[in-house]
């Protein structure tokens, strides 16, 4: 009975450590820079966050202007610096999340992207988010390249 639960312990084990998605990650120096929450004075910066662990296992691709800007998995975010103007953000799931910002130079912006489960594969949706909100939120993520 004890070299059952040490098995089931074991594969438990193995099934949790192979269920999380991998991203390539920024190193240390580079993460910590970018939680220093300074935009270049003529674009703006944008955070797109995921600080859930739902959904671990799922990278959830995300756009930005219909150009891949990297896939999330839980406790990562992007950071981008933009040029002012009108931008759309999508998260690509089982039902696409959309959002679209018009963004000044010199300033920050979060948008949160939220886990939700779907009827055969996960879902996000996207939330722009204050300041205090946003950076609580990317400090207790790490940067993907």
């Amino acid at each position: 009975m004890i070299r059952k639960l040490i098995a089931v312990a074991a594969l438990m084990g193995v099934l949790g450590v192979s269920g999380c998605a991998s991203v390539p990650m920024a190193d240390k120096a580079t993460d910590t820079q970018a939680k220093q929450f300074q935009p270049a004075p003529d674009k703006a910066r944008v955070y797109v966050y995921r600080n859930e662990v739902m959904g671990s296992a799922i990278k959830m691709p995300v756009l930005i202007d219909n150009v891949a800007a990297g896939d999330t998995t839980s406790k990562t975010y992007i950071e981008k610096d933009l040029a002012p103007g009108s931008h759309t953000i999508t998260s690509k799931t089982e039902k696409d999340s959309t959002i679209t910002i018009d963004i000044l130079a010199g300033k920050i912006y979060y948008v949160w992207q939220e886990v939700k489960m779907g009827m055969f594969a996960a879902r996000s949706q996207l939330h722009e988010m204050d300041e205090t909100k946003g950076q609580a939120g990317v400090r207790e993520s790490k940067l993907i390249r």
